[in-house]
């Protein structure tokens, strides 16, 4: 399962052969292509996603050590969607995006949430399932996940006082930093300490709505946050709200190049659905628990080329994020080809070969946005005829 998210273009029949994945015994030397099939129905989804779980923080827990910001590990959480096949139970399981005019996404889609580690982009945790649910209820989940002395950075989408409360008063030193709303109503508190007189640090009150407090009784009526004005790229002036509240152990400066860092790992989605799984966008299991299992395969795969690209930069003692993903994982699937027909007793050779291979994967520069975030027509299969207008 998780080669098939590396050999996406590939069957389960062609992978298993291409890799020697399969045991025949000595009787019966050729397996059949059923016999994958059901083999993978047997295994479901119960088996990868512990593996997943276990292997996610044990690899982020590794690599966290030297890389922390103030004592705190940093994340972020972002979400996006994945297309399933068009199936009779994908559809009534999963369900799709609904217009109101009544109709339906011509696909069913998978809403998905992970939490990413800032320093290397590996994925700590993970929560997917049906569409209709609510991005604020799977952020619930995957905040039982952060681990103590952390900082979670937000998009402004999960500006909720129930989320960021939930995060900030369970666990030890487990902090958040998110934009704040252009509707925002807080009240500014003038008896603000700060250790440099700026005008754009300061703290922040806010109320909590009836509805959310309706719905938790245990909310409190006001909240505070500390709120840092600053200026982008593009003119514009953000606020950011935080819940490191001591100016002097966290400068805003350094608040904000932790925003600013969270824009990096939107990129993931990007490496898991264009690089990885070729862009095709559309899932190839037919079946909600096949679905679960693919993605669960998907993001063990994704874990181990970050994983690999990790170990190359601790070697080289620079940051992961300069690496190429995708060169990586292009070396990755080439070795792996290679293992498979080697004896087991050569595969350190091959792993010291890929990582000798580490200019070909640093980046020239750090890549980053340089024009404002618009939505862009998609490309069209066909060509478009232009015709021009008479005056």
């Amino acid at each position: 399962m998780i080669a098939l998210a590396l050999y996406r273009h590939q069957s389960i029949a062609e992978v298993a052969a291409h890799l020697d994945l399969w045991l025949p015994d000595e009787i019966n030397p050729d397996i059949a292509k059923s016999a994958l099939t059901q083999a993978r129905q047997r295994l479901g989804r119960a088996a990868l996603a512990p593996l997943f779980a276990t292997s996610a923080s044990c690899w982020d827990e590794r690599h966290q050590a030297g890389k922390a910001w103030r004592g705190l590990a940093r994340y972020a959480v972002d979400g996006s969607r994945l297309r399933t096949s068009d199936s009779v139970e994908n559809r009534s399981h999963f369900g799709g995006q609904a217009h109101c005019e009544g109709l339906v996404s011509s696909y069913p889609q998978v809403r998905l949430l992970i939490l990413t580690a800032l320093a290397t982009h590996l994925v700590r945790d993970a929560v997917f399932g049906v569409y209709g649910k609510n991005e604020m209820l799977y952020a619930k989940d995957l905040l039982v996940g952060v681990p103590d002395r952390s900082l979670t950075v937000f998009d402004k989408g999960f500006f909720s006082a129930s989320l960021l409360l939930q995060l900030q008063t369970t666990g030890e030193r487990r902090h958040w930093l998110i934009p704040a709303k252009r509707s925002l109503v807080c009240k500014r508190s003038l008896a603000w300490e700060r250790l440099d007189p700026n005008p754009g640090d300061y703290r922040v009150r806010m109320s909590v709505c009836a509805q959310a407090r309706k719905a938790d009784p245990n909310l409190p009526a006001f909240w505070e946050a500390r709120a840092i004005e600053t200026t982008n790229r593009h003119g514009k002036k953000p606020i950011l709200l935080t819940s490191l509240m001591d100016a002097k152990a966290y400068r805003a400066r350094e608040i904000v190049h932790q925003y600013e860092e969270r824009w990096r790992i939107e990129t993931s989605y990007r490496e898991i659905k264009q690089d990885m799984l070729g862009s095709e966008l559309t899932l190839r299991s037919a079946t909600p628990q096949t679905v679960y299992q693919e993605i669960w395969g998907a993001l063990l795969a994704y874990n181990l080329v970050r994983l690999e690209m990790a170990e190359v930069a601790d070697e080289a003692q620079v940051s992961p994020t300069q690496l190429s993903f995708t060169t990586a994982l292009h070396y990755l699937r080439h070795e792996w080809g290679w293992m498979a027909i080697e004896a087991p007793g050569k595969i350190p050779a091959h792993l010291l070969r890929l990582r000798n291979r580490l200019g070909d994967l640093l980046l020239q520069q750090k890549r980053g946005r340089l024009c404002p975030r618009a939505v862009k027509s998609r490309s069209q299969k066909y060509p478009t005829r232009f015709v021009k207008a008479l005056k």
